[in-house]
């Protein structure tokens, strides 16, 4: 039997994205989407507001930002995590294997809103498919190469495995604080 392994790596995701994670995104209201629900949560906030961390971002929108987080790790609302899914994990590595535009999180102009974030979100998470449909096997097999700075040599079948792993568990993380949201009037202190 010849398996297609890009197509089962690309598959794996694209499944997971149709049927579950951007689904779950429907509706996604502003209020959501910014919802800090714990103190010194990491967040996408107007440029000049206070922000818990460094703010970083090109335009009106910032996202709190840290190269080495503080432990524990802080807390994350949406408009963070969606931010991180679309530049750090698709865009970044369309623009590093695929030809996409260069990518940085001090240069990119977050999204102020939930529909502008979903757009950021659909066109990153296309162009990644797009790019990653394309490898053949051999391609797979081959080195990531310096886009992907200490991970050089690790094969690009490393990478794609780990854009799946990422997008997954942050969209059902994306999932879970909407959920959190839903019932916040019956959350409680302990």
């Amino acid at each position: 039997m010849t398996i297609d392994w890009t197509t089962e790596f690309v598959d794996q995701l694209d499944w997971h994205w149709t049927h579950q994670a951007r689904p779950r995104l429907d509706g996604l209201s502003d209020a959501e989407y910014l919802w800090e629900p714990v103190d010194g949560c990491w967040s996408v906030r107007p440029r000049g507001e206070p922000s818990p961390a460094t703010a970083v971002g090109d335009g009106g929108m910032t996202i709190d930002y840290a190269f080495d987080p503080p432990q524990p790790t802080p807390f994350t609302s949406i408009a963070w995590r969606i931010a991180h899914v679309v530049v750090g994990v698709f865009a970044a590595r369309t623009a590093g294997h695929f030809g996409g535009a260069p990518v940085s999180y001090d240069g990119w102009p977050y999204a102020g809103t939930a529909a502008e974030a979903l757009e950021q979100l659909d066109a990153a998470y296309a162009a990644w498919v797009t790019g990653a449909r394309g490898l053949s096997t051999d391609d797979l097999a081959q080195p990531c190469g310096p886009a992907e700075g200490p991970y050089a040599e690790m094969p690009m079948v490393t990478l794609v495995l780990h854009i799946n792993r990422e997008a997954i568990h942050h969209l059902a993380e994306v999932a879970c604080i909407r959920d959190l949201y839903a019932h916040r009037a019956r959350l409680v202190s302990r």
